[in-house]
């Protein structure tokens, strides 16, 4: 027990985590630090481009079996399910309207990408390895969530717009998945060689580049949970700390059952504990514009997101070590 509690000690002293730490704490000061949009967005850019890049070249020299196939079905399963869980939660705990629980409850089937990146690289820090379909598997997690919450909205709402051309184009064209699927692609194509190739560009300053990028994710999410004071109860916030609790416990329930490895365990939990802020926000707004983005938004990146990389990664990693071991 004490070993465990000293590595989750030594995940939230990761210059990751304090990077963030110090972004969210000078926001809630009201610190006039900031990030120009274009180099925050370039920094977001940069980190798909990599984690794409790399998990293809890993998963290049794997091959497709049983396990892969698993993996892919076992997220695209959660990211279509936890949203009805999400939205059970929310209907129990809070007030919330219909319409706005649906639109929360899709973001928590999807994923943040930033926390998957954070966890990759903490396992990196404790020398864990992890498989590069992971990659994939996240991938396949942004849009089935989206679908489950419209057909939720659909039930309430007789003026959502639904599956339209315009919503399916956002969710399959939105930007962070494009790029995030191609660079897996063209690292899968060209494999360990390529990596080699562009390795000094996405290897090396990869780790600066994130610590940077979440300073500013930090600031963007302490400065949004300061102005949606009023839009979100105290049990509004309960439920974005229970809920990524509830989706790693059952993401961990799937790994044990497909059998993955330790690493790809917690990179499983972390995505069903993680809530999207980018693709799912994006869907929303076009589909279900009645829905209150201050809600969904601080709920998801005010709330879900700090707890994630402070307290529920080296939790998640504590626990996957405990019952599958080292």
């Amino acid at each position: 027990m004490e070993q465990l509690f000293s590595l989750a000690q030594q995940n939230l002293l990761s210059p990751i985590i304090l990077f963030f730490a110090l972004g969210f704490s000078v926001a809630i000061a009201k610190s006039d630090l900031n990030f120009p949009e274009a180099i925050a967005k370039g920094m977001s850019l940069y980190l798909l481009f990599a984690i794409g890049f790399k998990g293809g070249a890993s998963l290049s020299g794997y091959g497709i079996d049983l396990q892969l196939i698993l993996s892919l079905l076992s997220g695209i399963i959660l990211s279509a399910t936890l949203p009805f869980l999400a939205f059970v939660l929310l209907r129990i705990l809070t007030k919330m309207s219909a319409i706005d629980a649906a639109a929360v409850a899709a973001h928590y089937g999807s994923i943040s990408i930033v926390t998957f990146v954070a966890a990759s690289s903490i396992l990196e820090i404790q020398g864990i390895s992890y498989d590069g379909y992971m990659v994939a598997v996240a991938a396949t997690m942004e849009a089935p969530a989206i679908i489950s919450a419209l057909w939720l909205i659909s039930r309430k709402n007789k003026a959502s717009k639904g599956l339209d051309g315009e919503l399916m184009r956002e969710i399959l064209l939105n930007g962070s998945i494009v790029l995030l699927i191609g660079s897996f692609f063209i690292g899968l194509i060209t494999g360990k060689d390529g990596l080699s190739e562009i390795s000094p560009f996405i290897s090396a300053p990869f780790k600066g580049v994130l610590c940077l990028f979440l300073l500013d994710m930090g600031l963007v999410a302490g400065r949004g949970l300061m102005n949606a004071k009023g839009a979100v109860s105290g049990r509004s916030v309960l439920f974005g700390v229970l809920m990524p609790l509830a989706g790693a416990t059952i993401g961990l329930i799937f790994a044990l059952v497909i059998g993955l490895p330790l690493g790809s365990t917690v990179l499983l939990m972390v995505l069903s504990a993680s809530a999207s802020y980018i693709a799912v926000p994006a869907a929303m707004r076009v589909a279900v514009p009645e829905a209150n983005p201050a809600i969904y938004l601080t709920l998801s990146l005010g709330v879900t997101f700090p707890f994630n990389l402070t307290v529920g990664i080296p939790l998640y990693v504590t626990i996957a070590t405990a019952v599958i071991g080292a």
